[in-house]
């Protein structure tokens, strides 16, 4: 019968099976393995095999001695350790039983229990309330169980004890179970925390709608490490987290400051339609649909039909859903995002840029005065301060100037649009030139460098929409033609809010329909906002989920949706 054989330098104890090709690497091992066989051993893998001398084997048989030792003592741990997971299974299963036979009933000799939201908590301290909402948090501690609960309005501790945490719902009480609980609202001791400053010691409360464990549990579903793509199929789930329900507070908050403010500056706010059969910035970004036989679009932007109400309304504003087809996955992109837009009749370029610096920085203060959203501020964006004023303005001109003077450069463009490559297959990267488009990636560097908020102004007139009033005598010696147009960048974002001068005269108007290769027909009622006592007018659009982007810190605008849409997601 073959050896067993043993390779010092070369084998493996726990792979081995002592053949040639597999050699154990220890004789005591082998020993303890095979004790009835015969054995050969070399010290290294060029060696030779040879058998092993009796001092090396009867150093190797207290070697084997000692495994067998462990091996007896792992095997009684083992059964030890089996035979207490049994008994605690058993106790475990006899408590439950126990638990079963525990019927909570409310005390009617109590104090009626007054019925809450959590967030309306504070002035009900010392009294009996009521309240409901979802399993949070959830700690087993001997014989108390402590819960924080949420609703919504806010997270509230709940301290189980006695008979009231030994029921059998309070034994299988599980994350994401909603409850209805019943106690005492007590400020929490001093030098202990808890959310809102008070905790309810209950003495009544039942499940209202219990959330499956085991592998269904709602940690197995989704958890901080769970993949983007499996986030995003559970947005759902993902919004009952902490960070997810505050950035959408704050973005409930901001957008009622931005309606104050606007409504302080005299604008009023109409509802514009969303199926449309005009465009604004371009039809290669229309969502398209049949529409009773004829074609209509998503609307890209509100701002034609804004237009419309100065002569009636006077000044007006819109938050509405705009949406385009543009095939576009960067971080600051959607396919359908809220847009805050304005229209200001009688009014210059300057007159422009100072409102939406002032509704801007108005807004903000307004956030900064409000306890609520302040203090979701400092939990989203610990560091964020308000802009100080008055903003930059950077031309678009000097703009290319700068970054030409900064080496930041962009990727060069054949005739159709197509990047240039180099030999290694790397774009050819090329300085900026007046009438390029600055690239995102280009406009967001600068900003941040700079570290503050900017108005870049004064685009290419090839570069922007047809309705783009044109800079006086913009063009007049055969240079570029710029217009009365800005984008405000802000740190950490770029983009989030682009506006202009309307133009004012019709046949100007007439004349950019054609020189843009557009049927003016469809859009005789914005043509005749020119003919039927025209004025010098501008307006802007604002993104709201770059605005909360920005204000939250957040990575991605998708964070700052509530259910985000993007090339290839429409889903849940």
């Amino acid at each position: 019968m073959a050896p067993i054989h043993v390779d010092e330098s070369a084998g493996s104890d726990e792979t081995g099976k002592g053949t040639p090709e597999q050699p154990y690497q220890t004789l005591a091992f082998a020993l303890f393995s095979h004790p009835e066989e015969k054995f050969v051993i070399r010290k290294d893998a060029a060696g030779t095999y040879e058998e092993p001398t009796q001092s090396a084997l009867k150093k190797a048989k207290k070697g084997a001695d000692g495994i067998e030792k462990k091996r007896k003592k792992a095997e009684e741990l083992a059964e030890r350790e089996a035979k207490e997971k049994a008994e605690a299974r058993e106790r475990k299963e006899k408590r439950l039983e126990e638990s079963k036979k525990i019927v909570l009933q409310e005390d009617p000799s109590l104090p009626a229990a007054i019925k809450s939201k959590i967030g309306n908590l504070t002035p009900l301290r010392s009294k009996r309330i009521r309240t409901s909402g979802w399993v949070h948090r959830l700690r087993d501690q001997k014989e108390i169980i402590f819960v924080v609960l949420r609703d919504g309005t806010g997270y509230l501790q709940c301290v189980l004890s006695g008979q009231v945490a030994q029921t059998y719902e309070a034994l299988t009480l599980t994350l994401e179970s909603t409850i209805e609980v019943v106690g005492t609202l007590k400020t929490v001791p001093e030098g202990q925390t808890a959310p809102g400053g008070h905790e309810l010691v209950v003495d009544y409360w039942k499940v209202l709608g219990a959330s499956p464990g085991g592998e269904d549990a709602f940690t197995n579903r989704l958890n901080e490490k769970s993949d983007p793509s499996i986030q995003a199929d559970l947005r759902h789930l993902v919004l009952r987290g902490e960070t997810a329900s505050a950035v959408l507070k704050l973005r409930a908050a901001l957008l009622n400051a931005f309606r104050q403010s606007l409504i302080s500056h005299d604008l009023l706010e109409v509802t514009p339609p969303c199926l449309v059969q005009t465009q604004v910035e371009g039809g290669a970004t229309l969502f398209k649909l049949d529409y009773y036989g004829q074609p209509a679009f998503l609307t890209q932007s509100s701002q034609l039909y804004l237009e419309t109400c100065l002569p009636s309304l006077g000044d007006v504003f819109c938050v509405q859903e705009s949406f385009r087809a543009e095939n576009s996955h960067t971080r600051r992109h959607l396919s359908e995002y809220t847009h805050l837009e304005a229209e200001l009749a009688f009014i210059t370029f300057d007159d422009l840029m100072d409102h939406i610096e002032s509704v801007i920085c108005e807004t903000v203060d307004k956030l900064l005065q409000d306890p609520a959203a302040a203090a979701l501020i400092r939990q989203l964006n610990p560091t964020f301060a308000a802009p100080e004023r008055p903003f930059l303005r950077l031309s678009y001109v000097d703009a290319i100037k700068w970054l030409n003077e900064h080496d930041i450069k962009h990727e060069a463009e054949d005739a159709q649009g197509n990047v240039i490559k180099d030999e290694q297959g790397n774009p050819v990267m090329v300085e900026h030139k007046v009438g390029d488009d600055i690239a995102e990636a280009a406009e967001r560097r600068m900003t941040d460098i700079l570290g503050r908020p900017v108005f870049l102004y004064g685009f290419p007139a090839e570069l922007k929409a047809f309705y783009m009033k044109k800079m006086p005598k913009s063009g007049a010696d055969g240079g570029p033609t710029f217009t009365e147009s800005c984008d405000l960048l802000m740190p950490g974002v770029g983009e989030i809010v682009g506006g202009s001068m309307r133009i004012a005269d019709e046949q100007e108007l007439l004349a950019a329909y054609k020189r843009e290769g557009i049927d003016p027909a469809p859009y005789y009622w914005f043509t005749d906002q020119r003919k039927y006592g025209t004025c010098e007018h501008g307006g802007y659009g604002l993104g709201v989920e770059r605005f909360l982007a920005w204000l939250a810190k957040r990575y991605t605008v998708r964070e700052c949706s509530l259910y985000p849409r993007w090339p290839g997601r429409a889903t849940p």
